[in-house]
């Protein structure tokens, strides 16, 4: 059975215009003033189309092929992918948000996370290629030299050339500090990059005639930790002086993995056999600069999950209102069949409405984070940017984890609407739940998401970033809004401030208490902010009437009822002593 999507386009322009005044806010900033709604209007359009009738009808074909290896360094994607990027590239997606200079489009978050969000919606594995190329531009912008901005990122934005990310080892993982792969420097100025990474997405395939590798490794006598790590572009070929393809570099896959979902996404095993590099800015900041990417990449899963959760729901809620099982419990019968619609009965209505409601707070809040990187990027207002900087450094580990986290858990209710057709390969179903449950895990699993935010955001910070994000929740709360979304987040933020309260001074006893509580601690936080995404929705629905204005206030009454309550559980157990996680000694795990 074949997966639809249509994009919901319509909800995408209320979050853009209505809730978050796009347009206003463009206008206010000298830098996107020539942003109009007519040309982003077409642009969603378009990704609309080409989601749907370019990578959607590859999806599953794709899981089923897989990326191949093909021994010998070669990797091969799935028939279609070849053809379909380079579509992609030549109508521009990849540069979309790209920096003009080099031959970018200049597009700003707030919409190029719709465009990602399609993608993510229709193939998330496809999406994988070129986001791990956007973000290894975003990394060149910001730290590389003139010379490798001009060298790389005109080809990168084209999609000739296509990006990676080299951190992961195999005896290293989140703890990057203890990496092996060193650069010893030549004379010339280069150096010769020796190790081996792990897990690297896009890492060899068929797609470009180049590929970037940026690479974390250590120079000769580095400070230990992370202290010592430097990044340097380690091309798959050399680039001759006039730009053209040189020599290959030994640099080669060895092997790709056999994964549970994203199975056309080539995941590689990467040598490095003294192949050439060149650093990217100064020696032992390699952690820092790549930071600038792994961010980005973190906010995009946040995407990657949010966009698995629309497919899923359209998909459940058009197999509930065709599949016929059961008597309606109210006993509105299908008198002409045997059974009813499965869309009557309570339990399946609540596991798409958790979907549902959970789809459109995810949005809300992702373009809330964008337009915070874009007063980051386009701004020139100094006090603005500092601002929107310190939100979206506490925000990006619950773009990352709290999204990803509700987003399975939803594609997974989509799928029990199935029943055991959502376990069955051909419904696709059991694809989306497979590829989007990497979201949870990749770029810093969720549980190291949570000890940023409770450890490095708010502990480490005494709390001011996050204290003043409450700040403004309350402020937001003083507007005249007349649903029940108001006090309810009140309350919400009133305890996440006495539950942080708490643990900034608890965990200066309890030293394992920010470790068993993080997990928690974020999911109430996420609760929050999805309160005050709701609130924001109420607000932009005040004073409008008909149907569509009616179902957001709906939806928030269902949050408000079914959903929210899961913050009082959650910031009950972060509160809990860590004494009943670490009461058992290690010998209990053994028996």
């Amino acid at each position: 059975m074949s997966l639809s999507y249509h994009a919901p386009l319509d909800e995408m322009r209320f979050t853009l215009y209505e809730v978050f005044k796009a347009s206003q806010f463009w206008q206010n900033t000298p830098s996107l003033s020539h942003m109009d709604a007519d040309t982003v209007d077409m642009v969603l359009q378009e990704m609309a189309k080409f989601s749907r009738e370019v990578l959607l009808p590859i999806n599953q074909s794709g899981d089923n092929e897989g990326a191949k290896y093909l021994g010998r360094g070669r990797v091969e994607t799935p028939m279609g992918f070849g053809q379909a990027f380079r579509s992609y590239a030549e109508m521009g997606w990849i540069g979309l948000g790209g920096c003009e200079s080099f031959g970018g489009q200049g597009m700003p978050k707030m919409i190029t996370m719709l465009t990602e969000e399609m993608m993510f919606s229709v193939n998330q594995s496809f999406a994988l290629y070129p986001n791990l190329t956007v973000g290894a531009s975003l990394c060149l912008l910001a730290s590389g030299s003139e010379e490798q901005k001009n060298v790389y990122l005109p080809k990168l934005y084209t999609g000739e050339w296509s990006g990676t990310m080299c951190l992961t080892e195999s005896h290293a993982g989140t703890d990057l500090g203890i990496i092996k792969t060193r650069a010893t420097p030549n004379e010339d100025g280069s150096y010769n990059i020796t190790g081996t990474k792990i897990f690297i997405t896009g890492g060899e395939h068929d797609l470009t005639e180049n590929i970037v590798h940026l690479v974390l490794a250590k120079t000769p006598n580095a400070p230990a930790g992370t202290k010592g790590i430097s990044l340097f572009i380690v091309p798959k070929f050399l680039v001759n002086a006039d730009g053209s393809l040189g020599e290959r570099n030994a640099v080669t896959c060895g092997s790709i993995e056999h994964k549970m979902g994203i199975k056309a996404s080539a995941t590689c095993v990467m040598n490095f056999d003294d192949a050439k590099g060149y650093m990217v800015g100064e020696q032992n900041t390699g952690l820092a600069t790549m930071f600038v990417m792994m961010n980005y990449e973190r906010v995009t899963m946040g995407l990657q999950g949010l966009g698995a959760s629309v497919l899923a729901y359209q998909n459940a809620c058009q197999y509930a209102k065709e599949r016929l099982q059961g008597r309606n419990d109210a006993g509105v019968q299908n008198t002409d069949k045997v059974a009813d619609a499965i869309i009557g009965f309570g339990d399946v209505r609540r596991m798409l409405l958790n979907a549902k409601c959970n789809s459109v707070a995810s949005r809300t809040f992702a373009m809330y984070v964008a337009r915070e990187l874009d007063i980051a990027k386009f701004s020139d207002d100094t006090q603005m940017r500092a601002a929107a900087n310190a939100k979206i450094a506490l925000l990006t580990p619950i773009a990352k984890a709290f999204l990803t986290d509700m987003a399975f858990e939803a594609v997974v209710g989509c799928q029990q609407v199935f029943g055991g057709h959502g376990y069955i390969k051909e419904w696709g179903m059991e694809q989306i739940v497979r590829d989007t449950r990497i979201s949870q895990i990749y770029e810093g699993t969720n549980g190291i998401q949570a000890l940023d935010l409770l450890g490095r955001k708010v502990i480490k910070n005494q709390a001011m970033t996050l204290l003043s994000f409450i700040d403004e929740v309350l402020d937001a709360c003083q507007a005249d809004t007349n649903h029940a979304i108001k006090d309810a987040t009140i309350k919400a933020a009133k305890r996440v401030r006495s539950l942080t309260e708490h643990l900034l001074s608890a965990t200066k006893q309890d030293t394992h208490l920010i470790n068993t509580s993080a997990v928690d601690y974020l999911h109430a936080v996420g609760y929050l902010c999805y309160a005050y995404m709701y609130l924001l929705i109420v607000q932009a629905c005040d004073g409008q009437s008909g149907e569509f204005y009616d179902e957001r206030r709906k939806l928030a009454d269902y949050f408000v009822l079914r959903m929210l309550p899961k913050l009082y559980a959650h910031a009950d157990m972060a509160q809990a002593s860590a004494s009943s996680v670490m009461a058992f000694d290690d010998d209990f795990f053994s028996r």
